[in-house]
């Protein structure tokens, strides 16, 4: 990164993100205006996927009749001074656009018959700007060219306007608002945080159109792929590198096939496989250990994958690793066995629930009768397993997060919805509850799931259930890489 600044550089401004300004003659400025040529740019957005989103935005429009709309995008955190994190557009900014814009907010004029949907977004500084060359956070000399509004507009399919016209645009009227925005925008534009919008979006991205399926697709496809080059990478992480190298080598598998992982990759080796969000990677790797991978891929269309298997690090489970190993995988295949339009979306929470109380009343470790431990006065058995087996996935890993009980844990299974079961047991190495030889041992197994018109289709299934299956898929991965 470009840190030296020029002699006659000013000091910065005390502003909110001041970024420090070049000093310069007018010549100067004169000189870097031209000479430049028009870059050659990919189309904003695939034709496909506007189709889509226009599709969503119809979707929209027909929940909220004779009121406006405004969605944002939101902005980049800062992650010191004039620094940035990437950033990732707001889900819901991304279901009806199929793009990330920063700073961009998407407005609905209510009509007579529906909506006139127009964008609006910062305009590039490109040549011809002092801040062209002088603004190091939005500069096309520093962060590179982009579209402008007549391109967006046509691959879109909508107007496209700058944002500096957004507040004369929405004054007239009060408007429903969603995604990321600051307070003091809200107010500016007249526009009401409003909770019913935020749920109406979660019900509307709970079930998938057969282009938003396509790309979960992709994404577990690419996510399967990196399955197979972590445990390609397991001999480097025993001799040098540990978690934080299988870490590392499923992040770099995401950033080559898609925006990059679509959460925190879990990767726990050893004493850490039973910490449920186990994102700090900082252990070793040895071959006595379980090695619980959870990762995902997210699609440069924002669509992740979230799946999960449970390897051991020698090539073969142990009797107690794979004994908790298939009470998990029992208590999974229960699960996946409720999975039909018409059944509740609890109703795979409850079968798992069943399988792994039962399963560890039979080891003597429940102090209380299964029947008891099921009770919603009862639950000893969650010492073990605390979280919940699964969630809607999609644009986000837990997906659809805005809704309310009765449109997600209480509601029916419907064809197209995709979602995760993820049953597990977590033996924390200090659990003085479970005996000696299952101490430090954790197992999950997690799978992405379509409903269909009958049951479901398993999308994450070239990953086997069985222990027996997982050590040759292990193998074969592991041998691939050595030819």
């Amino acid at each position: 990164m470009s840190a030296e600044l020029p002699k006659s550089m000013p000091a910065p401004s005390n502003g909110e993100n001041a970024i420090p300004r070049l000093a310069s003659s007018q010549p100067f400025v004169d000189f870097m205006a031209t000479g430049w040529a028009t870059p050659d740019l990919p189309a904003p957005v695939a034709p496909d996927a506007a189709a889509a989103a226009a599709a969503h935005r119809e979707k929209l429009s027909e929940a909220f009749p004779g009121q406006g709309i405004l969605v944002f995008a939101g902005s980049a955190p800062v992650r010191s001074n004039d620094c940035y994190y990437e950033f990732r557009a707001h889900s819901d900014f991304v279901y009806l656009i199929n793009a990330q814009i920063e700073d961009a907010v998407l407005v609905g004029h209510p009509t007579g018959h529906g909506h006139d949907f127009e964008l609006f977004l910062p305009v590039p500084f490109t040549p011809g700007t002092a801040d062209f060359f002088s603004n190091a956070i939005h500069g096309e000399l520093w962060v590179g060219p982009s579209h402008n509004t007549a391109q967006w507009s046509a691959a879109l399919g909508i107007p496209v306007r700058s944002i500096t016209e957004l507040e004369t645009a929405v004054r007239a009227g009060t408007f429903a608002a969603a995604g990321s925005a600051k307070a003091s925008e809200l107010a500016t534009l007249n526009a009401q945080d409003s909770p019913v919008l935020r749920r109406v979006l979660s019900q509307l991205r709970m079930v998938k159109d057969a282009w938003e399926i396509g790309q979960l697709r992709a994404s577990v496809d690419h996510t399967v792929e990196g399955f197979r080059q972590v445990l390609a990478a397991i001999p480097q992480s025993i001799a040098e590198g540990g978690e934080r190298w299988l870490q590392g080598t499923f992040d770099r598998v995401a950033r080559t096939y898609g925006n990059g992982p679509g959460y925190a990759t879990i990767i726990g080796a050893g004493i850490h496989a039973p910490t449920l969000h186990w994102t700090r990677c900082d252990g070793p790797v040895s071959e006595d250990q379980l090695l619980l991978l959870d990762m995902g891929v997210e699609e440069r269309s924002c669509y992740t994958a979230d799946v999960t298997r449970t390897f051991p690090v020698a090539g073969s489970f142990s009797e107690p690793q794979r004994l908790v190993h298939d009470l998990v995988e029992k208590s999974h295949r229960a699960g996946l066995a409720t999975l039909a339009p018409g059944n509740s979306f609890s109703d795979f929470h409850f079968a798992c629930m069943e399988v792994i109380a039962q399963g560890l009343s039979d080891w003597d470790l429940l102090p209380v009768s299964v029947d008891e431990a099921l009770s919603p006065t009862g639950q000893q058995h969650r010492r073990w397993l605390v979280c919940g087996v699964g969630h809607h996935l999609g644009l986000d890993v837990h997906d659809c997060s805005h809704s309310h009980y009765e449109d997600y844990q209480g509601a029916a299974l419907e064809e197209n919805m995709v979602l995760t079961v993820e049953p597990g047991l977590y033996f924390h190495a200090h659990d003085q509850l479970v005996p000696p030889e299952l101490r430090g041992l954790g197992v999950r197994i997690e799978d992405d799931l379509l409903i269909t018109a009958n049951g479901y289709e398993n999308l994450s299934a070239e990953l086997p259930l069985d222990a027996a299956g997982l050590q040759n898929w292990m193998n074969q991965a592991m041998k691939g890489a050595n030819a």
